[in-house]
């Protein structure tokens, strides 16, 4: 992976148009970057972005706000390897936690969460537009380090 440029985001809006439902804008993505989060791409050799993820930090948490795989490229262990990918430049800065939001119908999405160190928090009732009006969100969070001795 490798930092995400204003180069990348027309290739990146493409995929988070045809894989979100609601998709993030251009606008989502030119602040992402103007505001130094933490954007990264996945490219292939080829040169084809195929994911991309975006993690805001916040002194010393951070919220992952959007993590994306090219449809022909789902179900390959991609988005687990994005979201490590993350998880490291996290640790990388210094965060202790990361925080997220799911929708809770997005069970693939949950589990690989839950597989990635990430436990169940909380609920936003009704954060989520769908066609049948709201959907709830599980809010997740995933220690990086420990409080004690700022071990990972």
């Amino acid at each position: 992976m490798r930092a995400m440029t204003q180069a990348d985001v027309d290739a990146v809006l493409a995929i988070e148009q045809a894989v979100q439902a609601y998709p993030w804008t251009r606008a989502n993505f030119d602040d992402a970057l103007d505001n130094g989060y933490i954007c990264r791409v996945d490219e292939a050799d080829s040169g084809e972005i195929r994911g991309y993820a975006v993690l805001m930090p916040v002194v010393d948490e951070a919220e992952l706000l959007t993590i994306g795989v090219a449809a022909a490229q789902q179900r390959r262990g991609l988005g687990r390897a994005i979201l490590g990918e993350m998880l490291e430049a996290a640790r990388g800065r210094n965060i202790r936690r990361v925080f997220l939001e799911v929708c809770s119908s997005n069970v693939a999405a949950i589990a690989l969460y839950r597989s990635a160190g990430f436990s169940e928090i909380g609920v936003r009732r009704g954060y989520y537009r769908n066609a049948g009006g709201s959907e709830d969100a599980i809010t997740m969070m995933c220690e990086l380090m420990d409080e004690k001795n700022g071990q990972a």
